[in-house]
């Protein structure tokens, strides 16, 4: 779960990749670096994230079965809100019972 915000969008294959600014981490179990990129496994805009917006973002880390391709993944059930400073409490509350 981390704070991001998306700088770019591009189309790739029968995906979305969306390169994001990670702005503040909550809780991971990998380690995250300052921009990382974000897949959707569609082409539809579903989430829609639009460039430029903060947004409260669950993704999980993807990694196949021979081990060659390790990402992140924002998948169809997925957590994107948009980030509000409420978000924010939220998390930091259940970050601290979880």
């Amino acid at each position: 779960v981390f704070q991001g915000r998306i700088l770019a969008r591009r189309l790739v294959g029968q995906e979305t990749r969306y390169e994001v600014e990670v702005k503040t981490p909550y809780r991971h179990r990998f380690p995250l670096v300052p921009r990382e990129y974000v897949w959707v496994p569609n082409t539809c805009g579903c989430p829609p994230l639009r460039e430029g917006g903060e947004y409260l973002l669950m993704a999980r880390r993807h990694v196949n079965y021979e081990r060659t391709l390790n990402r992140i993944l924002l998948q169809d059930d997925g957590y994107a809100r948009p980030w509000t400073p409420r978000e924010d409490r939220l998390v930091r509350g259940a970050a601290r019972h979880c």
